[in-house]
């Protein structure tokens, strides 16, 4: 969990700005925000949950543990403060893929740590001032 300085919208483009940067695609987004605010004209302080993932991880990982497939895209989630700031939060790719560290074992645990240093870096960039 990383508070930001930076105010809801900067720091959702910015998370992208760092995920091209690190070679990650943008897989999915979802905002209760925008839904709520489509399907049941309400307003909530903003919110939303980025998938990020490539093939040069998915491919190696599916090869690990079958299991692990179901933790990809890794997500990060974007939320809006009160001060209208906002917050960059993440599970660590080792802790998300830990419960198929069983079947996927010495193939699986190298590539999630190499994930924790992609996404620990992401996050910092975009987070910082």
């Amino acid at each position: 969990v990383i508070p930001t300085s930076h105010d809801y919208a900067t720091l959702t483009q910015r998370v992208k700005t760092a995920a091209a940067k690190h070679k990650l695609g943008v897989v999915s987004q979802a905002s209760a925000t925008v839904g709520a605010r489509q399907v049941l004209s309400k307003s909530s302080p903003g919110n939303t949950v980025i998938g990020l993932y490539h093939p040069r991880f998915a491919v190696p990982m599916l090869e690990a543990s079958i299991a692990a497939g179901i933790e990809a895209p890794i997500r990060v989630y974007i939320t809006e403060n009160a001060d209208k700031t906002a917050t960059l939060s993440y599970k660590k790719p080792s802790h998300v893929f830990s419960p198929s560290m069983d079947e996927g074992g010495e193939k699986l645990k190298p590539l999630a740590t190499q994930l924790d240093l992609v996404f620990d870096a992401l996050a910092t960039e975009a987070a910082a001032n």
